[in-house]
């Protein structure tokens, strides 16, 4: 017969703990966004061409779809930014919010756009091009 797992009232707590602390990090970098999408935006921008990942003609045009991007973010609500980071949730055992929420958005939108001529590059490398960016203005 296999053995029920019943957690004590110590564990769940510690548990529901945990989960509540990756919840609130997660909701204050979405509002952090808020305090830094331009500089964010031209930041990671500038890498992606920089790293050459994204081959563009216009990096002005880049930098105005990755900010929408961005604002975007800051005025979904949490079900829009799960359906966005469905396809990609698993690149990183435990991404952050909003850099996979960029990945997602440069992998199934940006790649459609008119001033974009490619992107070059694995999914975790574009995951870790703007994690790098990301992580300097939010930590």
């Amino acid at each position: 017969m296999s053995k029920t797992f019943r957690p004590s009232n110590r564990e769940s707590s510690i548990l529901s703990k945990i989960e509540s602390s990756k919840e609130h990090a997660r909701k204050q970098a979405i509002q952090n966004v808020k305090a830094s999408i331009e500089q964010l935006s031209n930041a990671i921008a500038m890498k992606l061409i920089e790293n050459n990942i994204i081959e563009t003609t216009n990096k002005n045009g880049l930098e105005e779809q990755i900010n929408k991007c961005l604002e975007k973010l800051s005025n979904s609500d949490e079900f829009d930014i799960d359906y966005q980071i469905a396809p990609v949730r698993n690149i990183v055992p435990n991404p952050h919010i909003v850099s996979i929420y960029v990945t997602s958005f440069v992998i199934e939108i940006l790649i459609n756009h008119k001033d974009i001529i490619d992107i070059f590059g694995s999914d975790e490398d574009i995951y870790h091009c703007i994690n790098q960016q990301v992580i300097k203005f939010l930590p």
